[in-house]
């Protein structure tokens, strides 16, 4: 088996998993990733050869881009006491307390290089948070917390990882120098993204078609993490303000194509790319258990206490602040999205998993310094954080559903069907106010009138039912009855239609083009 058989071989593992991953009630990447585990260790697998200064900008920005998707602004700026206890604090407190320890266990693990550990293990991976809690039916407030947690942590980790490498090889190292690289890495990574999502949302217009505008949506993280990675900012806090500036500007309602290509386009690329980042972490293990050499015990040892320190602080780290979030959201009435019990505060914790990122700035340390010796404890610090990577990805992974379901931590589904109840009521108003508009403009017989205001009370009525009474929901019931029959037979009809121009490409003399062009027209015509 070659590179390329290996790549396609992911490719399907992604899409299996998915549904696989459903009937157990498993998250697909933990699924993924043993998959990629068993792989790692069958006698006719290629070694994986991709370089690891790639791995970052080839899987970071689809993945964090189509995160962005699910989640709005407006998200980020509520919870931005949350985020930035998780996503900064604690990802400074965790590198700390990962750097003392692993400087005391390994001999002769300079500081530097310790630092560099706890800041590719500090940070959970957002697509590993996001894929295994949002499948579980967790509350929204904590799904918000863990995304922009995990959307987040990385930009403060990066920055840290890379200060330390530089030290490391160069010989020093400053935490004042840090902070202001962490500053200036943060300011033009928002700098890079403003401009390139106007950008963006310019071109949107200028391209038109629907098939453009999401190829350029493909294109605009890459070039948003490479850029602003040269001019020395953060390309994975670059790839969230260009996501977040487009989600709320390029937006168009009217726009029912373009959205719904942008949404299954973007669900295909994050299932494949997620599949294979995945994969590689799995398949990655071999190579690492290859480094341990007679040392596995002693590497083993060093592993399990680190994976202790960084379980350990994130529960002691998130005690305190789950306490001092609800005392502020009791004083201020503050409209954060915080743990209201113990309860969803243990689910947080063990939510915590390693994934992409770690694995990446790992495989990615130097070999050497800069004046020619090995690097550090390079073999060390990889082994010790796909202990982390591993611990907590497959563990956490695995248990996270049945700690989710021994504890009942469950999504608040009364206040959400109050939430789309009340969608449902807007949207209706907002045609009848329309339809009211149009009545006094133009001149409607009184049965068209009749028909149309009929039509807008069943646009609330398909999205919530509960806003009507007992007897227009029952009136409603037996309308949409008589709808979806004529649906039936309408579909019926165009599906005839469709197998009739469809069979025309196979005739003698057929324009396959033309034949493309009117099928065009009915599948446009049946999603209407």
């Amino acid at each position: 088996m070659d590179q390329l058989a290996l790549l396609f071989l992911l490719l399907l593992g992604a899409l299996l998993t998915v549904p696989l991953g459903d009937r157990l009630g498993l998250p697909a990447p933990v699924l993924m990733t043993l998959v990629g585990i068993v792989l790692a260790f069958l006698p006719f697998v290629p070694n994986v050869e991709i370089p690891p200064e790639y791995i970052l900008p080839l899987v970071l920005p689809p993945l964090l881009y189509a995160s962005v998707q699910r989640t709005s602004w407006r998200q980020f700026a509520a919870n931005k006491r949350p985020i930035f206890l998780l996503a900064v604090a604690l990802v400074l407190v965790t590198t700390a307390a990962v750097a003392a320890m692993a400087n005391a266990l390994v001999p002769g693990l300079p500081i530097a290089a310790a630092v560099a550990l706890g800041a590719l293990v500090a940070p959970p991976d957002p697509v590993a948070a996001t894929a295994v809690a949002g499948s579980l039916g967790l509350p929204r407030r904590l799904v918000s917390i863990l995304e922009g947690e995990g959307l987040f942590n990385d930009v403060t980790a990066i920055v840290l990882y890379h200060v330390a490498i530089g030290a490391a090889v160069g010989g020093t190292f400053s935490w004042a120098g840090a902070g202001a690289e962490l500053v200036l890495s943060a300011v033009v990574a928002v700098a890079v993204g403003l401009a390139l999502g106007w950008i963006s949302d310019k071109l949107m217009g200028l391209l038109g078609e629907v098939t453009l505008q999401t190829g350029l949506t493909l294109l605009v993280p890459f070039v948003a993490y490479v850029l602003a990675e040269e001019l020395r900012g953060s390309g994975v806090l670059a790839v969230l303000v260009v996501a977040l500036y487009l989600a709320e500007h390029a937006l168009d309602a009217d726009d029912v194509m373009g959205r719904l290509a942008g949404q299954t386009f973007w669900q295909i690329v994050d299932t494949l790319v997620t599949g294979i980042a995945f994969g590689l972490i799995g398949l990655e293990l071999h190579n690492v258990f290859g480094t341990a050499g007679g040392r596995m015990g002693q590497m083993l040892g060093w592993g399990a206490v680190v994976v202790g320190v960084v379980v350990g602080v994130r529960l002691l780290w998130l005690l305190p602040a789950t306490w001092l979030a609800k005392r502020l959201h009791t004083r201020r009435d503050y409209a954060e999205e915080i743990p209201v019990s113990w309860r969803e505060t243990v689910v947080m914790w063990w939510s915590g998993m390693r994934g992409v990122a770690s694995v990446a700035l790992a495989l990615a340390i130097p070999l050497r310094t800069e004046d020619g010796s090995p690097f550090p404890g390079r073999d060390e610090i990889v082994f010790i954080a796909f202990c982390v990577i591993l611990a907590t990805l497959v563990v956490q992974g695995l248990t996270l559903p049945w700690l989710v379901k021994r504890l009942g931590v469950r999504a608040d589904t009364d206040a959400e069907r109050a939430f789309e109840r009340d969608l449902a009521v807007r949207a209706a108003k907002a045609a009848k106010r329309r339809l009211k508009e149009i009545e006094e403009a133009e001149e409607l017989p009184e049965e068209v009138q009749e028909r149309l205001l009929r039509g807008a009370f069943d646009i609330g009525a398909r999205i919530s039912p509960d806003m009507l009474d007992e007897e227009r929901r029952a009136a409603f019931v037996e309308r949409a009855g008589r709808v979806k029959a004529v649906q039936r037979i309408q579909r019926e009809m165009m599906s005839a239609a469709r197998h009739e121009v469809l069979a025309a490409r196979s005739e003698p003399g057929a324009d396959p083009e033309v034949v493309d062009r009117v099928l065009r027209q009915l599948d446009v015509r049946s999603m209407r």
